[in-house]
């Protein structure tokens, strides 16, 4: 809930900003080293996913200010291409990908720049860079067909993604959802099938949209991001013991069942429209 609450007022505050002119300096000499580790860390792993074949723009929010960076034709060096003021001031530990309205719709990387104090921050950095590939892909076109989107269009509800009421306070939809996990960690996809024919069941049309969207969509960043984390020797991003049942256990959930669909088709999550639609089509 604090993650959306601090998206909701970033977005609030970088749309109905105007946008001002780059401060000459500002962040670009003091980041350069960072933000050419971006592009390293990126090229390293750029075999892995389609979504790693070009390095996103990075917006840093320091000093009241959202400065948007962009990568040079060298793959090295970044340029400052814009910039707005953020109100009210938002707290470190930001980490999103947003469509910028000052700039053009465009999506970028939004991160506070202590993320670059560990090589894990930049696996992060990766995660949110597959959120700007599946916006500049599919993410519109497969959204336009969800009744949930549509039903919150026409109330212009745009935080449905991070505000929708799912049932987490269902005790028995909770504990299946853990069963059918911990099935799939354990590689017992007789047993994962039931507990997954159990959900689709007895989640309404709307919910099952909205789960199956976040294990796609979050999911998927998730997957490619433990990737990333194996390729770079970095402990794997897995939740704790304790977490508790909200939207991020979906980027858990999609991710195992991300692998478990990898072995039976290889390659599907390099196609991410058919992964979409067979995440949606599991469970009968």
């Amino acid at each position: 809930m604090k993650r959306s609450i601090l998206i909701f007022v970033l977005l609030m505050g970088i749309f109905l900003s105007a946008q001002e002119p780059p401060t000459a300096g500002l962040t670009a000499q003091r980041h350069q080293a960072e933000l050419a580790k971006v592009s390293s860390y990126r090229e390293k792993v750029a075999d892995l996913h389609p979504a790693f074949a070009k390095t996103y723009p990075v917006a840093l929010i320091e000093d009241g200010q959202l400065t948007v960076f962009e990568p040079g034709a060298d793959g090295q060096s970044w340029a400052q291409a814009a910039q707005a003021p953020v109100k009210p001031p938002m707290p470190v530990g930001i980490r999103a990908a947003i469509p910028l309205g000052f700039w053009g719709n465009r999506m970028a990387c939004v991160v506070t720049p202590e993320i670059f104090a560990v090589p894990e921050g930049y696996a992060v950095i990766l995660h949110e860079f597959v959120h700007c590939y599946e916006w500049e892909t599919v993410d519109g076109k497969l959204k336009q067909g969800l009744t949930i989107n549509q039903e919150a269009m026409a109330r212009r509800d745009f935080m449905w993604e991070l505000e929708y009421p799912f049932p987490y306070g269902n005790a028995e939809v909770k504990r299946v959802y853990g069963l059918w996990q911990a099935a799939l960690a354990a590689h017992r996809p007789q047993e994962a099938d039931r507990w997954r024919t159990w959900l689709k069941k007895e989640l309404t049309s709307r919910d099952w949209e909205y789960m199956t969207w976040q294990e796609w969509k979050e999911g998927l960043a998730r997957y490619l991001e433990n990737l990333v984390r194996r390729r770079l020797g970095l402990s794997e991003n897995l939740p704790a013991a304790d977490a508790p049942f909200d939207r991020e256990a979906f980027y858990r959930g999609g991710e195992l069942l991300i692998g478990s669909l990898q072995k039976s088709e290889p390659g599907l999550d390099k196609d991410i429209e058919r992964l979409y639609r067979r995440i949606f089509a599991s469970g009968g």
